[in-house]
C-alpha cells in the first residue's frame, strides 16, 4: 500500500438499500474509492447508478474489493453467502452494520481477513442527512477477526469516512452490539412503541373519543417529545414539560411499565440471549415468512391507520 494511501483500499458496498446507500454516498465524499455491487435489472442498480456509482454483479464487482462492506438484510445474507464468499477470496477486510450474522449466521471468511462490526446507531437517512450538515451519528466498533490488518484500526477509518467519528466511536464487542441492538428494536425502538401507541389509541376510541384527536395526542406528538428526549435525556424532557404532565408521567407511567412489563423485557432479553429469537427468526425466514406475513396484515388492519389517515388528511396509508 502506498503512503496515505486509505487502508480500506477499493471498497465494494453489497446492499443498495437503506444502510448501503448512505455507506457508499459518505465513503466516497469522504475521500474512498466506492463502487457498487448489485443484481442487474433491480432498484438498487438503478439507484446507485443515478448516484454516478459504478456497479456491476456481485460476483463480479466482489472479485475487485479489497474492503466489502455486507449491508444486506440479515435473512438474505446466510443463503447468499457461499457464492459471495468464493466470489470475495482475495478480499482484505469484511465490514458488517450489525451482527446478527457474525454471531447466529456461521458464516466463513478466509483467515487473514480482518473482519469488523461498524454500526451506527441510526438509519441510513438520517446518516446521510447528518454527514451533509457536517455532523454525525455515534457507531460501534467491534472486530469478529483480527486477520493480518489492524483490525480496530481498519474500523475506525471506515467509521470516520461514515462520519461517524463527528459524534463518537465506542467500542465492543459482536454480542454486546448484537444483543442490546435487538432488545433496543424488540422493547422499544419498534415493539414497545408501536404497541404502546396503538393501545393508547384503541383505549380512547374505545371509550367514545374522537380518532383524529386520539391519533395526534397518542402518536403524532411522539416526535416532538422524542425530540427534547433525544436533546435533553429523561430528565431534561421531565423538566421541560408542565406540571401536570409530569405528575402524570411520575405517578401513571408506573402503571404502564410496571413489574410485569419488566418481567416480559428480562423474557425477551433471555431468549435474544440464548439464540432461541434467531432461531426463530431464521426459521421463519425458511419458511417463507407465513407468520410475518400474517402478523403484518392484521397490523395494517388497525385502525390507527385510520385514524392517521383522518387526523393528518392524508389518503396515503404508509
Amino acid at each position: 500500500m502506498s503512503p496515505g494511501a486509505s487502508p480500506l483500499g477499493r471498497v465494494v458496498v453489497l446492499g443498495y438499500g437503506n444502510q448501503g446507500e448512505a455507506h457508499a454516498r459518505n465513503l466516497r465524499d469522504g475521500g474512498e474509492q466506492v463502487s457498487v455491487a448489485a443484481r442487474p435489472g433491480r432498484t438498487a442498480e438503478r439507484r446507485a447508478l443515478a448516484h454516478g456509482f459504478t456497479v456491476a454483479a456481485p460476483a463480479k464487482a466482489l472479485r475487485n474489493a479489497d474492503t466489502l462492506a455486507v449491508l444486506l438484510p440479515d435473512e438474505v445474507v446466510p443463503e447468499m453467502w457461499p457464492e459471495l464468499a468464493s466470489a470475495a477470496g482475495a478480499t482484505r477486510a469484511f465490514v458488517f452494520a450489525h451482527g446478527f450474522n457474525l454471531l447466529y449466521g456461521s458464516l466463513a471468511f478466509p483467515a487473514d481477513a480482518a473482519v469488523v462490526l461498524v454500526s451506527p446507531t441510526g438509519p441510513g437517512r438520517v446518516i446521510r442527512e447528518l454527514y451533509e450538515r457536517g455532523e454525525g451519528v455515534p457507531a460501534y466498533l467491534a472486530v469478529h477477526q483480527a486477520g493480518r490488518a489492524d483490525a480496530w484500526a481498519l474500523a475506525a477509518h471506515y467509521a470516520t469516512a461514515l462520519g461517524s467519528a463527528r459524534a463518537r466511536l465506542l467500542r465492543t464487542t459482536v454480542r454486546e452490539e448484537t444483543e442490546v441492538d435487538l432488545f433496543g428494536e424488540q422493547a422499544v425502538l419498534c415493539g414497545g412503541m408501536n404497541a404502546l401507541v396503538s393501545a393508547a389509541y384503541g383505549t380512547l376510541v374505545r371509550e367514545g373519543y374522537t380518532p383524529e384527536i386520539a391519533y395526534l395526542e397518542c402518536v403524532h406528538q411522539l416526535h416532538f417529545l422524542a425530540e427534547l428526549l433525544h436533546a435533553r435525556g429523561v430528565a431534561g424532557l421531565r423538566r421541560g414539560i408542565s406540571g401536570t404532565a409530569l405528575y402524570g408521567d411520575l405517578t401513571r407511567g408506573p402503571r404502564v411499565v410496571n413489574e410485569t412489563s419488566r418481567a416480559a423485557m428480562r423474557e425477551m432479553l433471555a431468549e435474544i440471549r440464548s439464540g432461541a429469537f434467531a432461531r426463530e427468526w431464521l426459521a421463519e425466514v425458511a419458511a417463507g415468512k407465513p407468520e410475518l406475513t400474517r402478523l403484518l396484515e392484521q397490523a395494517d388492519a388497525d385502525p390507527i391507520e385510520a385514524g392517521r389517515r383522518r387526523a393528518l388528511g392524508d389518503e396515503n396509508p404508509a
